[in-house]
């Protein structure tokens, strides 16, 4: 059996997984964050956190999708492990660093866009 099958599918199966979880609780934390930004603005928090939501998710999955086409032939299980385990943490770095950059702008700018 082709071992890049069973690759693509362990490695979806995470990274999928992981981007699920972190998303519900960054979306379930940030509409805390988001109000606290903008005091009396709830419907207008609440849209900025559903996009922030929906960007991570497409941007993600997207970036997850793509990524298959760059694995390169996994001859043994020693390899397919490592792959994943290279794949995966790519995309945790990636999240981790999403998450940061969008806390600073939207603490640096959310004031210029409710003036």
């Amino acid at each position: 059996m082709n071992l890049n099958i069973i690759g693509y599918f362990i490695y979806l199966s995470i990274t999928v997984f992981i981007i699920l979880k972190v998303g519900k609780i960054c979306y379930k934390n940030g509409n805390i964050f988001v109000a606290e930004l903008i005091p009396n603005h709830t419907d207008l928090c609440q849209k900025i956190n559903q996009i922030l939501l929906l960007g991570y998710y497409l941007l993600n999955i997207g970036y997850c999708a793509m990524t298959l086409i760059s694995w390169e032939k996994i001859l043994s299980t020693n390899q397919l492990i490592e792959v994943i385990a290279i794949k995966t943490a790519t995309i945790v770095f990636i999240i981790s660093a999403l998450h940061y950059m969008n806390i600073i702008i939207l603490t640096k700018y959310i004031h210029k866009l409710i003036k």
